[in-house]
């Protein structure tokens, strides 16, 4: 009886222990970072339209999407409009590299305005290509 007494004192000691180290150092990210609710996705700075803030889950997917409607801004991409309407898995790596090219040499202040044209003219993206689009965004809001 003595012997379960003093494990157990012990795993509650070691328990006690790695809790406080954990709220010491602020423990997980993702435990301190909680899902946005759509009120806060929506709770974006408006001086920059159709850009998130950068602090929400959230926003990493949606923030580019836009409304169809509107006039694309041309890039000097005018060559992609060729593949308006193919499916995004279709792409041969030329074709690919092709994006991927004028996604590189875009100043990276233009680089989520480019994504937001691209969807407007219907034009789907390689997926390695799309990888690389929501990394450098990710990257540029996380400069910031």
């Amino acid at each position: 009886m003595i012997v379960s007494l003093i494990i157990l004192g012990a795993l509650l000691g070691v328990g006690s222990l790695c809790y406080a180290h954990h709220r010491l150092t602020g423990g997980d990210k993702e435990d301190s970072e909680s899902p946005a609710t759509p009120a806060e996705a929506n709770s974006c700075d408006d001086t920059e339209p159709q850009v998130c803030c950068g602090q929400h889950l959230v926003c990493e997917k949606t923030s580019l999407l836009v409304d169809e409607t509107a006039q694309p801004e041309y890039f000097d991409d005018e060559e992609l409009d060729e593949f308006r309407g193919r499916d995004a898995m279709t792409y041969t790596a030329a074709e690919a590299d092709r994006f991927r090219d004028v996604l590189l040499t875009l100043n990276p202040d233009e680089i989520p305005a480019w994504a937001r044209s691209i969807q407007q003219r219907g034009i789907a993206l390689p997926p390695d290509v799309r990888d690389e689009l929501i990394m450098l965004i990710s990257e540029q809001r996380s400069a910031r």
